[in-house]
């Protein structure tokens, strides 16, 4: 997403769509009768409460200690009690109802951007993506379980109210009811430019979250290039513009609160004033100025809590806008296929071509077989389009245009998690993740792995020798991203990985390009234990692991210029003869 599509949306008001909100609560599966039962208690303390001000006037109109009975007492205290505990349990049952929501879309988002394909992370910030999970499912949790309640009740309460007075004073009420209006002319500007500020400060939210995710995952890399500076004026940049936005809000609330409390007591003044002189002329008794000053708070008050629920549910509602569009997104499915045959084949790649989003084309026609249980190296240019190809075999991306087969049968034909699992991918990076050894060799694995069996790859991966000297041996844990290990520890654990899934197709994406020549050595064994019998694809750039191959593909701008042994294009490649003549001199320079 460009920067310049971000500043237009929050200018963008979303269209208040009831049908698309209550889908996506739906969604989340929440209990309805626990709706239903939270909203009955929250209408029982709304309703006791329209009779109370009726029963203060009759308590005021007759009012004696002689009068005074103690059935009254016990039915004003009963009233108290049933409002009280039925207002308890709405609340209760209406906060437990928003946490279903909140978790089950919560539960929803996060398993599809978990079957997203990988194409979908290359036009998403991840801040962007969190935010959705964590910021706006609470904005809609937030209007379900804390303002929906307040909003019908708020309108139960005001239209009772107003019924009431009416059989009361019809004159008084119609003075009172002057004020009505006249408070929602001055609120509704204020709720929409209330409901602009809201959506503003979302986006803000999600691009601070965004600044905060990349800056401190590389925060070692913040650190190296002595960027903290620069990343303190990133970060400062988004707190100053929420904090801008925060104060516009609160300029609004200044305005609301004071208003409505002098509405209120603009309102007060006049129904006492009016209603002293009607109860001085026996128009209206004492009990009933009582019970007009009551009804009156019970109309006012909910006013407040209308406009906050229509505030908040604009802010839910662009929120519904951003999960939605998640929520639509095609996913990978996972099983759709059949499952990859039993006997080995060879890989063949036809008339491929290739390209992102951004439309520049990556692979060109391109044409080669990988034989099974042969080394093929890929060797060329940086950005010739080497880890593309990976990542289409890897079924990350599709291809435009031609085929890839595992023998005779194209790739998409089988499902994706009977694909995968046929492949060991080793990175460069081999990124680890945040907990032990042992749940990293094991990381995706459906079963369980005896400690014979971790033993035995670890051996074979060379890395039992540094597990061993660790305190907790395979319980130790890796840090994020496995930064407590080194290098070429982590690559070994990478290794181990991959044999415990005994793939029969191996994918070496510059796997010993990063480490030092001691590391190196004992990671190239690991990998030539791993590699034995196996069908392996390998993106180099040192001579020792081409020299071996069976096979090297030249990859020059997205076309193949070159296909044969190490011998073979020395002789007939002019650029694969520079490649190999470099990286003797640089071994030359440092043997």
């Amino acid at each position: 997403m460009s920067t310049t599509q971000k500043s237009e949306q929050p200018s963008t008001p979303p269209k208040i769509n009831w049908r698309t909100f209550i889908t996506l609560i739906n969604k989340a599966k929440p209990s309805k009768s626990m709706l239903v039962i939270a909203l009955t208690f929250s209408l029982i303390s709304t309703i006791v409460g329209l009779f109370v001000p009726l029963f203060t006037k009759n308590l005021v109109d007759g009012f004696s200690l002689d009068s005074l009975e103690s059935y009254q007492i016990v039915l004003l205290v009963c009233v108290f009690v049933a409002q009280t505990v039925a207002g308890g349990l709405s609340i209760y049952l209406l906060n437990k109802f928003g946490q279903q929501i909140l978790s089950g879309l919560r539960d929803l988002l996060w398993r599809k951007l978990l079957y997203l394909p990988v194409s979908h992370y290359d036009k998403e910030e991840t801040g962007g993506l969190i935010s959705r999970v964590t910021n706006d499912t609470n904005v809609v949790k937030q209007v379900v379980s804390e303002h929906m309640s307040g909003f019908i009740t708020g309108i139960i309460s005001i239209v009772g109210s107003i019924i009431i007075l009416f059989t009361l004073d019809w004159q008084m009420t119609l003075m009172l009811l002057i004020a009505v209006p006249l408070t929602l002319i001055i609120l509704m500007p204020l709720g929409k430019k209330m409901h602009q500020i809201s959506r503003n400060m979302q986006n803000e939210t999600a691009n601070f979250t965004s600044v905060l995710t990349q800056v401190l995952s590389e925060v070692r890399l913040v650190k190296s290039s002595n960027a903290e500076p620069i990343e303190y004026v990133r970060g400062k940049s988004g707190i100053d513009k929420l904090f801008k936005l925060g104060v516009r809000e609160g300029k609004i609330q200044a305005f609301i609160g004071p208003l409505m409390g002098i509405v209120i007591m603009a309102l007060m003044v006049v129904i006492i004033g009016y209603g002293g002189l009607r109860v001085s002329n026996g128009s209206i008794t004492a009990g009933e100025l009582v019970a007009f000053i009551l009804y009156l708070i019970q109309i006012v008050m909910p006013l407040g809590q209308i406009t906050s629920f229509f505030t908040q549910l604009q802010k839910a509602i662009g929120a519904t806008e951003r999960m939605i569009d998640i929520l639509s997104q095609p996913e990978e499915v996972q099983d759709r296929g059949s499952k990859v045959p039993d006997t080995d084949a060879a890989i063949f790649l036809k008339d491929l071509n290739f390209h992102y989003d951004n439309g520049e084309p990556i692979l060109k026609q391109v044409n080669f077989s990988i034989p099974s249980g042969k080394v093929t190296a890929l060797v060329g240019p940086s950005g010739s389009g080497k880890t593309s190809l990976f990542s289409l075999i890897e079924r990350y991306y599709e291809p435009q245009e031609g085929t890839i087969t595992y023998g005779q049968h194209p790739i998409e034909d089988f499902s994706i998690t009977s694909w995968r699992s046929q492949i060991g991918y080793v990175s460069q990076e081999s990124p680890l993740m945040s907990g032990t050894i042992r749940e990293n060799i094991t990381y995706g694995l459906d079963h369980e792995v005896s400690d014979e069996q971790l033993r035995a790859v670890a051996k074979m991966a060379y890395a039992d020798g540094f597990i061993d000297e660790l305190p907790d041996g395979f319980l130790t844990e890796v840090g994020e991203r496995g930064m407590k290990l080194s290098g070429g520890q982590r690559q070994r654990i990478a290794i181990a990985r991959a044999l415990l899934r005994n793939p029969r197709i191996l994918m070496l994406d510059e796997a010993t390009s990063a480490l030092d020549s001691t590391s190196e050595r004992v990671v190239q064994e690991a990998l030539n234990n791993l590699m034995k019998g196996r069908t392996t694809l390998v993106i180099a750039h040192r001579l020792s692991t081409v020299v071996d191959s069976d096979q090297i593909i030249f990859l020059d701008k997205g076309r193949i210029t070159g296909i044969g042994t190490h011998e073979q294009l020395v002789v007939s490649h002019e650029l694969y003869r520079e490649f190999a003549e470099q990286q003797l001199r640089y071994q030359e320079q440092f043997t």
